[in-house]
């Protein structure tokens, strides 16, 4: 394997594209260190992000979750998993983009409602059409992934494996791309 920077790698996408699932197998392939962001602030508060969301309201979750990101985004040798809406804000993904390598982990939006149907821990999703609601988010979210992104990897069919594998041919084939710095 190519020698990968020490600089994170950053997982966004909408709300259940696989990103902790696939950052955990990442993570245990490179052997860098696994942080999820939502798992980070559910620790902090003391409760759950649905909860913290129905009290607070989003706006008090979102500073929060920009505090977060802007800690883990600054630590070498990790992957790090971001909530959906993390790239809401221009100051996450300004430090996401130029401090991490950025993949979009990119699915549709019927693609995330087969697989979150049943989740009732997703607040943005408890709506009366939550797949309507993911074509919004997909609609409003998919050009601020884009432009925090570095790579775009098309979730689809692949199993977890085969995903986590194009992932690290990309990371090998920038890294091969990009000139050592000059001393």
């Amino acid at each position: 394997m190519a020698n990968l920077s020490l600089s994170p790698i950053a997982l966004i996408g909408l709300p259940g594209s696989g990103k902790s699932t696939i950052g955990r197998q990442l993570s245990r392939r490179l052997s860098f260190v696994f942080n999820d962001s939502d798992h980070l602030i559910e620790q902090r508060l003391g409760c759950s992000i649905r909860e913290y969301f129905e009290r607070e309201g989003e706006e008090r979750f979102r500073d929060l979750e920009e505090q977060v990101i802007d800690e883990l985004t600054q630590q070498p040798s990790c992957v790090l998993s971001t909530g959906g809406g993390a790239v809401l804000r221009p100051s996450n993904r300004r430090h996401l983009h130029d401090r991490c390598r950025v993949v979009y982990l990119r699915s549709s939006p019927e693609e995330v409602f087969r697989r979150l149907r049943h989740d009732r821990n997703r607040p943005l999703l408890q709506v009366a059409d939550p797949l309507q609601r993911l074509k919004e988010l997909f609609a409003a979210r998919d050009p601020l992934y884009r432009e925090t992104a570095h790579f775009v990897i098309d979730t689809g069919r692949p199993s977890v494996a085969t995903l986590v594998n194009m992932i690290v041919m990309q990371l090998e084939l920038s890294a091969e791309a990009t000139p050592p710095a000059s001393s």
